[in-house]
C-alpha cells in the first residue's frame, strides 16, 4: 500500500467512525429527534445548540428530494467523487493533502450511510451568532469542509518547486 493510502483510509476511516458514533449517540442515547433541541453554551449574543434537522440534500440543503431513485443518485454520486477522491489520494505529494482528502472522503461516506439508512443526513450541530444561525450541520460535514480548505490553503500556500530553464 502506497504512503498517502496508508496515511490518508485510515483518517477517513477513523472520521467515518467518529461520525457515525455521533449520529448514533444523538438519535439513540440523547433521543434528539424526540426532543428537538438542547442549549449546549449561551453567551448571550453567540451560543450552540444541538438541534435535529433531517437534511434530505447535499450541501445547504440543495438538491432536496425524498424519493428512494433521488437518495441513490445523491449517493452514487457521493461514491464517484470519492473514487475521484481516492485516485487523488494515491498521487498526493504531501501530508496535509493526502488528510485533507481522507477527511472529505471519511465524511462523505458517513452521508451516505446516513442517507442509504434514513433517506436523509442526521445533522445536529447549530452555531448562531445573534440572530444568525449558520446550517446544522454533523462530524461529517465539518470534515469535509475543513479538507476542502485545507486543500485550498495548500494550493495557494505551499511554495512550489521552480522549473530548471533548459539551455
Amino acid at each position: 500500500m502506497s504512503r498517502p493510502l496508508r496515511l490518508g483510509l485510515p483518517f477517513a476511516a477513523a472520521l467515518l467512525v467518529a461520525d457515525q458514533l455521533s449520529k448514533w449517540w444523538i438519535l439513540e442515547v440523547l433521543r434528539l429527534p424526540e426532543i428537538r433541541q438542547v442549549k449546549l453554551l449561551d453567551l448571550g449574543f453567540a451560543g450552540f445548540d444541538l438541534t435535529m434537522v433531517w437534511n434530505r440534500g447535499v450541501t445547504f440543503g440543495l438538491l432536496a428530494g425524498d424519493t428512494l431513485p433521488h437518495r441513490l443518485m445523491l449517493a452514487g454520486l457521493a461514491l464517484v467523487v470519492c473514487a475521484v477522491l481516492l485516485r487523488w489520494m494515491l498521487r498526493a505529494e504531501n501530508r496535509l493533502t493526502t488528510l485533507a482528502l481522507g477527511g472529505i472522503i471519511g465524511g462523505a461516506i458517513g452521508n451516505v450511510i446516513d442517507r442509504l439508512r434514513f433517506g436523509a443526513v442526521v445533522d445536529f450541530a447549530d452555531a448562531w451568532v445573534g440572530s444568525f444561525h449558520w446550517y446544522v450541520f454533523n462530524l461529517a460535514d465539518a470534515a469535509i469542509v475543513l479538507g476542502v480548505v485545507a486543500l485550498i490553503g495548500d494550493a495557494l500556500f505551499r511554495p512550489r518547486a521552480t522549473a530548471k530553464e533548459s539551455p
